[in-house]
């Protein structure tokens, strides 16, 4: 269904683009000479040494405490055990921020619900990170030594062969050999040592050389999985602490609404009615010494019930218009267009079945605060309204040719909309070039109601 509206705008902040440094050399060759690069081969070098003392640590203290289990020591060791691989994990997800800059978040912390040695190693035991921090220690320890040996042999190999040019002397004055021998047995022996062969073993060093800090990068990666997924947070403590998050975002919310209800009635409608009040009191008083003014007085009176009924209306709108609750997004967002400063085209093709009460209610405020900002900033002539149903998904579009330049990163009503679709596991998107258009998109859950 299509509809269009009409009337008028105003100018929305913009950001002027910063361009990106430009490299001359591709990446491919620079590689070798960056710090990226030397920090994530330096972090495979300690790798090895680091792991070594996590897995011995880990191996030893878990053994001593099994093999103690048959008396009360091992319990104390297993937790001492488990204590002190959380400490290196620590150290583990510094390391990692410092020389990859993979940032992991600390896990959950131990939940001791009473004081004393045995409830802290009862919490210990059934915190899921302990174990993941066990499991580091051991499966690090064989991937450091493989990434350490894979990253060594080619980092030496290739400027070895590459600077061969410069050092091949050695052989002859002081090997006793005229090259790096490439093959030999019993009667036969073949060396690299005419310019060509000292040249093509150059080459070969350089490709060497170009392509160990991509591997290098590849083992580093798979470093920072293990860290991010054995180091970190569980999915379930991120998921509790984004809920607690969108928790606060939410009573955040709905106080700020409370207080802009509250402003409203105070400022609008409770103070046309104390006027109205007073003004049918004074009508009251001159009804029996003169009619004619009483009359005028009631006349304006009435006047002002109106006026007030309009406003009480409008609030009532904006907190939740009964036309969404009777007839659905369809007409309550062509009701919203009709009042906007710009004609507006609504295009809402959505099933039968309705989203939940609340998405739709979230549905609405999202796409009314849009035109709002489209008739108070934007600068433009036309916008439209587009909302359909994509899988479990709830899709909203708003579009303008304005001036551009929305930011949501500025703090502005974008801001806002954002933090209560996010509360929702709902999505804000905006696309606002300076000199427009401005594409606003908007996901929501479907969830049926």
């Amino acid at each position: 269904m299509a509809t269009e509206y009409g009337h008028e705008y105003g100018s929305w902040g913009g950001s002027e683009a910063v361009g990106k440094r430009r490299h001359r050399l591709p990446a491919g060759l620079r590689a070798p000479f960056e710090a990226r690069s030397w920090r994530e081969f330096a972090y495979v070098l300690l790798s090895l040494p680091i792991g070594i003392l996590m897995f011995v640590y880990g191996v030893t203290m878990v053994s001593l405490g099994a093999g103690l289990l048959i008396t009360f020591l091992g319990v104390p060791v297993l937790a001492a055990a488990l204590a002190g691989v959380r400490g290196l994990g620590a150290m583990e997800r510094a390391r990692a921020r410092g020389l990859l800059g993979v940032e992991v978040a600390a896990p959950e912390p131990l939940r001791v619900k009473r004081s004393g040695a045995l409830a802290w190693m009862g919490a210990v035991f059934k915190s899921g990170a302990s174990w993941r921090h066990l499991l580091y220690a051991v499966v690090q320890f064989p991937w450091s030594v493989f990434s350490f040996v894979v990253a060594v042999t080619f980092w030496a190999s290739g400027w070895a062969m590459l600077t061969y040019p410069l050092w091949f002397w050695v052989f002859p004055m002081w090997v006793g050999q005229d090259g790096i021998q490439l093959y030999g047995d019993g009667s036969h022996h073949v060396y690299l040592d005419n310019p060509f062969e000292i040249t093509v073993t150059a080459l070969v060093g350089l490709l060497f050389t170009l392509a160990t800090p991509w591997i290098v990068r590849a083992l580093t990666m798979v470093n920072g999985l293990m860290v991010q997924g054995l180091l970190g947070p569980s999915r379930l403590a991120t998921r509790v602490v984004e809920l607690e998050s969108d928790r606060g975002v939410v009573v955040d919310a709905a106080a700020a609404d409370l207080r802009r209800i509250e402003r409203d009635l105070h400022d609008g409608a409770q103070a046309r009615l104390v006027a109205l009040a007073m003004d049918l009191g004074l009508a009251k008083e001159k009804l029996a010494e003169d009619p004619q003014a009483a009359a005028r007085m009631v006349d304006e009176a009435h006047g002002e019930v109106k006026t007030a009924l309009q406003e009480l209306r409008d609030l009532a709108r904006g907190i939740h218009p009964a036309v969404l609750t009777d007839r659905g997004l369809d007409a309550a967002l062509s009701a919203v267009a009709s009042r906007c400063a710009v004609p507006v085209r609504v295009e809402v093709d959505l099933p039968a079945a309705r989203p939940a009460p609340a998405i739709e209610g979230i549905a609405y405020f999202t796409v009314s605060e849009l035109l709002q900002n489209v008739s108070k900033h934007s600068g433009a002539t036309r916008a439209t309204v587009d909302v359909w149903k994509v899988d479990d998904r709830l899709m909203l579009q708003v579009v303008d040719n304005g001036i551009g330049g929305a930011d949501v990163s500025a703090g502005s009503g974008l801001a806002g909309l954002a933090e209560r679709l996010d509360a929702v596991d709902g999505i804000l998107v905006v696309d606002s070039p300076v000199a427009g258009p401005t594409r606003v998109t908007a996901e929501l859950p479907w969830r049926r109601g």
